[in-house]
């Protein structure tokens, strides 16, 4: 059993004493992330001659990354497929062409502010701005959080906009990544959309639970089983390795509370962007419980061209897979532009 809390020594109300608080154990490691470019190359072994573009990357989008997250990594190799996802680069400091802030439209997408309403049927809620880990090639790396995601107490105009639209039957929370807020704000929020009827599905879309998967706690398990909702998590997940005992762990008690389980990879060049990688990936994906559900195409978002794939090398990609992999293990190639109903099969 893995540890959920750890207990904090507070000063208490009265002078010279003290008192005990529970901290759930992610909350203290989330605050524990590096966040310094120094201390990144430290803990991986790679020198000096890293850190110069580091920061200059790092100015541009924060570096962050979890220290269970980097335990992963390879010593001394700085084209490991985990570090090349966290690690800042010089190249993000070009501009590229055709590259944007806004690469899916977000923006243009905002029925009201906090929720986006792209397809029929699903409406997303950017629950908040926070992350866990700061990936690279993160299409809202430029999302103007501050306008878009309201504060706790103004969620009633997102409800009321999602009550007025009986069409409206899953909510998906995002963000940021909505695992890096409390259970207690959670369940409230989840509470409010309960009373909505016309409402039967909820869906989180996060990595937290790959980065920190101490995050799936007693919890988060309570409040997952008691809500009316069946409920989808899809997970991000980009190499077989970012799969340890913990993540195996942290998968078999969300199957357990009865969550469907599916994962969303971005195809990225120099971490998963060969067949083997990629097959792996699916393999171990369903080892663990979790169905292979989309390969997306990089997001256009400005920053990140150095890791963009080709449509042609793409799509050769996934015909190797095909003969490797049953149907079943075999994700949906797809990307996701402006103003379309749905994502684009690239197949």
């Amino acid at each position: 059993m893995r540890r959920t809390h750890l207990l904090i020594s507070e000063r208490a109300m009265i002078p010279n004493t003290s008192e005990l608080r529970q901290v759930p154990t992610w909350q203290s490691q989330l605050a524990r992330a590096i966040n310094d470019p120094v201390e990144l190359l430290a803990a991986v072994g790679l020198g000096e001659e890293w850190l110069p573009a580091a920061r200059a990357a790092a100015r541009l989008f924060p570096l962050r990354v979890p220290r269970e997250f980097v335990a992963r990594m390879r010593q001394g190799d700085p084209h490991d497929p985990l570090l090349r996802q966290v690690l800042p680069l010089a190249e993000e400091c070009l501009t590229a062409a055709g590259f944007e802030a806004d690469p899916v439209g977000d923006l243009a997408a905002m029925a009201v502010p906090g929720v986006l309403h792209k397809y029929q049927g699903r409406v997303l809620l950017t629950v908040t701005g926070a992350c866990a880990v700061h990936c690279r090639y993160c299409f809202r790396r430029h999302f103007p959080y501050a306008d878009a995601n309201p504060a706790a107490d103004q969620w009633r105009t997102a409800l009321e906009y999602i009550a007025g639209d009986n069409s409206i039957t899953e909510i998906i929370l995002s963000g940021g990544d909505p695992l890096t807020q409390s259970d207690r704000r959670l369940s409230q929020l989840v509470r409010s959309l309960e009373s909505i009827p016309h409402l039967r599905r909820l869906r989180l879309h996060t990595r937290v639970p790959i980065v920190l998967p101490d995050r799936v706690n007693e919890e988060m398990l309570a409040w997952i089983r008691c809500t009316r909702f069946k409920t989808v998590i899809v997970l991000h997940i980009n190499h077989a390795r970012e799969i340890d005992h913990s993540v195996r762990s942290m998968a078999k008690a969300l199957k357990a509370a009865g969550v469907e389980l599916l994962n969303q990879s971005v195809l990225l060049r120099g971490v998963n962007d060969s067949p083997e990688t990629l097959a792996s990936l699916s393999e171990q994906l369903f080892e663990v419980g979790v169905l292979p559900y989309y390969l997306h195409m990089l997001d256009r978002v400005q920053g990140a061209a150095h890791f963009e794939v080709t449509d042609s090398v793409a799509k050769s990609l996934m015909r190797e897979l095909s003969k490797r992999l049953p149907g079943y293990l075999v994700p949906r190639l797809v990307r996701e532009l402006p103003g379309m109903p749905g994502k684009i099969s690239v197949m």
